[in-house]
């Protein structure tokens, strides 16, 4: 497979002189550079992209650079831009630019070819998790009664005039174009171009069996067939069997990023639609919101500890060795809780066999308790030269792994129960699950042994 290297070009003349070398992606990714020295220079070097590149590059730029290139574009460069993208990557510019601007927005699609307006038209029908959402209605089809010598010129002409592009096999349809079969262009140059297509599939039925989802199928199950089958492309169907588009790879690999990112940041208590914002006011609030329920869950903590203040009093060595319980059950319950969170959004866990995967968690939990409680038993019997002491924190260690590995893999799945996404809100019960649990049980061990 060949290698393609990176090319950033932060001077604007020189960007502009090498448009025709470049990909999309690497012209986008020198605009962002070009943009953190000078907005006018962006803007100088944004106007000069040719119309067949434009569409592509605005599509990589980050969500608030793409915003200011819709409005400071006109109309005619963004609709010159739009006619020049497949269907799905048409939708999806026209329905940012409603957001931004709608006036502006429906001035582009008016001056869009009527066959262009039919498919944004479609495709705008669906909801934005939904298999149509992603597809593209450009394909390469062929007719059973149609020889594969009259379908390859077909797909020439399509391919001289960019009609058609990352085209990967023919899609076979009867006259009602419902669909029957899928060749891969390397298996169809083999045949004899003389023969039909109905001939070819009569030798054997099953070898062309096409891989299909119906145009209301979630877009994360679609992702998962993909995965799971090592797709390039797969056919979208209506509930009939009628072929209607396909999603690509591409777009495949765009849900996967972002139902990864979308993951990680509310692990973390992000919100990634204000990540992108301007004001830095605005991403501060929605984090500050985050945090503030965080302060909540730690003052409880702190209150589970103002029970114990007499007994932290009595034995000071208590609140040097507190930190170690608390933060070895947040570590070890964090690290089973991103599993399990992974796990149910890959599907490998279902809330049917939920069982296997807490035991699982619970017993490796419980293995790592008595590894660290061992260790950081004999740790504190030396620092502070008391046995009891070396028991007291061992045998709260063992509790609060225990709890860690149980609550990390039990929160997940129950938020997943009441139809609540895993990632949202796990974190927070967790750490406060592991706080309170490991002071209460270090404290209280603590009065009744020491004391």
């Amino acid at each position: 497979m060949p290698q393609h290297e990176e090319v950033i070009i932060t001077q604007p003349q020189k960007l502009i002189e090498n448009f025709d070398s470049l990909h999309p992606t690497d012209i986008a990714n020198s605009l962002r550079k070009i943009e953190k020295d000078s907005i006018d220079d962006f803007f100088f070097v944004l106007k000069k992209v040719p119309d067949e590149l434009l569409g592509e590059v605005l599509l990589e730029l980050p969500d608030n650079l793409r915003e200011l290139a819709y409005e400071e574009l006109s109309i005619k460069k963004l609709t010159d831009a739009v006619e020049e993208l497949e269907s799905d990557d048409q939708t999806d510019l026209i329905l940012e630019l409603e957001e931004i601007d709608e006036e502006k927005a429906k001035e582009i699609y008016d001056g869009l070819e009527e066959e262009d307006q039919k498919d944004i038209d479609w495709l705008k029908k669906y909801e934005e998790d939904e298999a149509g959402a992603y597809m593209q209605t450009e394909l390469f089809s062929a007719s059973l009664d149609e020889t594969i010598g009259d379908s390859v010129k077909r797909l020439k002409e399509a391919k001289e005039s960019d009609e058609l592009e990352n085209i990967h096999q023919v899609f076979v349809i009867d006259e009602n174009r419902i669909l029957i079969a899928s060749i891969l262009l390397e298996d169809l140059i083999i045949f004899d171009f003389n023969k039909t297509y109905d001939e070819i599939l009569r030798t054997d039925e099953n070898k062309f069996k096409p891989f299909k989802v119906d145009d209301h199928e979630d877009i994360d199950n679609v992702a998962k067939q993909f995965e799971q089958y090592d797709l390039s492309v797969v056919a979208v169907t209506s509930y009939q069997g009628i072929l209607m588009g396909r999603i690509t790879s591409d777009d495949i690999l765009d849900v996967i990023e972002e139902n990864a990112t979308e993951q990680m940041y509310q692990l973390a208590g992000v919100n990634d639609d204000f990540e992108h914002e301007d004001k830095l006011s605005t991403t501060a609030k929605k984090r500050a919101l985050w945090l503030f329920l965080n302060l909540g869950t730690a003052i409880l903590a702190s209150l589970v500890i103002g029970i114990f203040d007499e007994t932290i009093q009595a034995y000071v060595a208590l609140a040097i060795l507190m930190p170690i319980v608390a933060s070895m059950g947040g570590n070890a319950g964090t690290q089973t809780l991103a599993v399990m969170v992974r796990q149910l959004a890959l599907g490998d866990i279902e809330l049917e066999n939920a069982k296997d995967a807490v035991k699982k968690e619970v017993v490796i939990s419980l293995i790592n308790g008595f590894l660290f409680a061992v260790i950081m038993g004999i740790i504190a019997w030396l620092w502070f030269d008391t046995k009891l002491l070396g028991l007291v924190i061992a045998m709260s260690m063992v509790i609060n792994l225990f709890s860690a590995g149980f609550f990390g893999a039990a929160i997940p799945l129950v938020l997943k129960r009441f139809d609540i996404d895993p990632a949202i809100g796990s974190t927070v019960l967790l750490t406060t699950v592991t706080d309170i649990v490991g002071f209460f049980s270090f404290l209280m061990l603590a009065k009744v042994i020491l004391l």
